[in-house]
């Protein structure tokens, strides 16, 4: 009888780590979040591409024979192409400033009647919005009035483009004999935000 009740005993005492150790078990782990914002910018660029050439030269513009002799003669229209122009947001626009080709070599002077020192022509910048930037010079005689300015259409998206400068349509104010001598004028092309100049 003690034999059993011992052996009995001794069961119970087997028993009990083992659910000792089944309560004491840690639950499987549970997974936490926690979310960081990553933030930056991009600024508003507009970028024109180097044009092809820095200089366009129409050579000789005076007639040396023939009816027009001493007058324009009649000169190509000249192209620049600035590749790679772009402007990375919306509402952007082309403005062209044209200066008039005015003689370097006579002081500002004057020219006698029926002579001229200024070179009309107009400048065209296309291939941006739907509208062209075009101005035409209307110098006098004298050079003065020289600059003129023309607005292009608004691009309303971002644009990547090859933005094309075409000179032509040179004239003489009253088709007057021109003064010999160097001559020079100007093609200003600003691309950025509609409405600011």
């Amino acid at each position: 009888m003690n034999a059993k009740l011992i052996l009995a005993v001794s069961g119970a005492a087997l028993l009990a780590p083992a659910q000792s150790f089944a309560a004491t078990t840690t639950p499987p782990a549970t997974s936490v979040q926690a979310d960081v914002t990553v933030v930056g910018r991009v600024a508003s660029l507009c970028v024109l591409g180097t044009p092809s050439s820095p200089q366009i030269d129409v050579g000789q513009m005076a007639a040396t024979s023939g009816t027009r002799v001493g007058k324009i003669a009649t000169l190509p229209a000249q192209s620049v192409v600035l590749d790679g122009s772009f402007c990375n947001f919306g509402g952007t626009m082309l403005t062209v400033d044209a200066t008039a080709l005015t003689n370097l070599d006579d002081g500002g002077v004057a020219p006698p009647a029926n002579f001229a020192r200024a070179v009309n022509y107009t400048a065209t910048a296309s291939n941006w919005a739907g509208i062209n930037a075009a101005a035409t010079t209307a110098a006098l005689g004298d050079g003065s009035s020289a600059t003129k300015t023309g607005l292009g259409g608004t691009q309303g998206t971002p644009k990547l483009s090859a933005i094309n400068l075409e000179v032509s349509n040179f004239t003489v104010p009253a088709d007057s004999l021109m003064v010999s001598g160097r001559y020079q004028g100007a093609v200003r092309i600003t691309l950025g935000p509609a409405g600011v100049e």
